[in-house]
């Protein structure tokens, strides 16, 4: 018995014709496009899924929109989103899943850090009864010992915070069904976070192993300030964690700064000892100085974050959208591209 029967033609030709959407956002990646576009079609034209690949243009400047709109000239199968402007990757990946018509929707970096051979496997979970498919990495190639350490910890620091289960280590390369990607576009945040929105929705979730690559080509686009940016993103949007830790941290220093004040009052009133004066008074206003600036700092997170959900803007705007139809990797012969072309 099929334990998807959402995926067979006769059920999906009342809700779509598409069967497998992959989306890749991307920002100036017209160095790695066409590697990534050749190996993603090589894959996907063995799975014998109707499909799509939903390119997301996040604002490039370098040429990567007018490589997809000749591929679009050229072969079916292909969707590009542009947005108009530069918005982020989170708001770029919103945009994809809200444009991908698949009865199933994978997300894929177009830098090939995450190899699109894998997607064999999350078709088949998905076969299965997943509606999710999150993959876990097991090593992370071609980058640096700081950047996996940082990694390491704060992918564990934020599920102990949050109250969905987020997995540690898994990024944005999974599947997920349809029936996960309703259920997602139904969170209203503006403020985006995906790793911690696809954990709240839940659903069946299968989890699996793989290695990541480096990058295939190009630079990243991810400076560690924009990477700590992303954090604070993630702590803040699910967990208040923080604010409990500035009030017990406030609580222990005007305790610590109780007792020292007695102490010196008991000093000075059964020795008759003279007050230090200008070095312990400087102690303890740079102390609580930055107990203050760090508790206004983590109050400011917050209330900037419900500021700007407040005005309640779109996530995203769309320039302009084009595609050039459904492929059917059924029609390819299992691996021969003619029929796609």
């Amino acid at each position: 018995m099929n334990a998807r029967p959402d995926i067979d033609i006769a059920v999906l030709g009342a809700v779509s014709p598409i069967q497998l959407s992959v989306i890749i956002p991307f920002l100036n990646e017209r160095e790695v496009l066409p590697a990534c576009h050749e190996r993603l079609r090589r894959v996907l034209n063995t799975l014998g899924l109707s499909y799509e690949i939903v390119f997301v243009d996040d604002g490039s400047s370098d040429g990567s929109a007018e490589y997809l709109q000749t591929l679009l000239r050229e072969e079916r199968g292909i969707k590009l989103v542009r947005l108009s402007r530069n918005f982020g990757k989170e708001a770029a990946m919103t945009a994809g899943i809200e444009h991908a018509s698949g009865a199933a929707v994978i997300l894929l970096d177009a830098d090939l850090q995450d190899p699109p051979e894998a997607i064999p496997a999350m078709v088949r979970a998905w076969k299965e009864g997943a509606d999710v498919v999150s993959m876990r990495r097991r090593s992370r190639a071609g980058e640096s010992v700081l950047k996996r350490l940082s990694a390491y910890a704060y992918y564990r620091l934020l599920s102990r915070l949050s109250k969905a289960a987020i997995p540690p280590d898994t990024g944005d390369f999974r599947l997920m069904s349809r029936r996960a990607v309703t259920a997602l576009m139904q969170l209203p945040e503006r403020c985006r976070y995906m790793k911690g929105l696809y954990a709240w929705v839940g659903m069946p979730t299968r989890i699996i192993d793989y290695d990541r690559e480096p990058r295939a080509a190009g630079t990243t686009k991810w400076s560690y300030l924009a990477l700590f940016r992303l954090a604070m993103e993630g702590i803040t949007s699910f967990s208040t964690a923080p604010l409990r830790w500035a009030t017990g941290l406030g609580a222990v220093a005007a305790l610590g700064g109780a007792v020292f004040g007695a102490a010196i009052i008991f000093k000075t009133l059964m020795f008759g000892d003279d007050v230090a004066g200008y070095p312990s008074l400087m102690a303890m206003m740079t102390f609580m100085g930055g107990v203050q600036l760090i508790t206004i700092g983590l109050l400011g997170e917050y209330v900037g974050k419900t500021y700007m959900e407040s005005k309640q803007r779109p996530v995203y705007l769309v320039r302009d959208v084009q595609h050039s139809g459904p492929a059917d990797s059924a029609a390819c012969g299992h691996g021969g591209d003619a029929a796609c072309n």
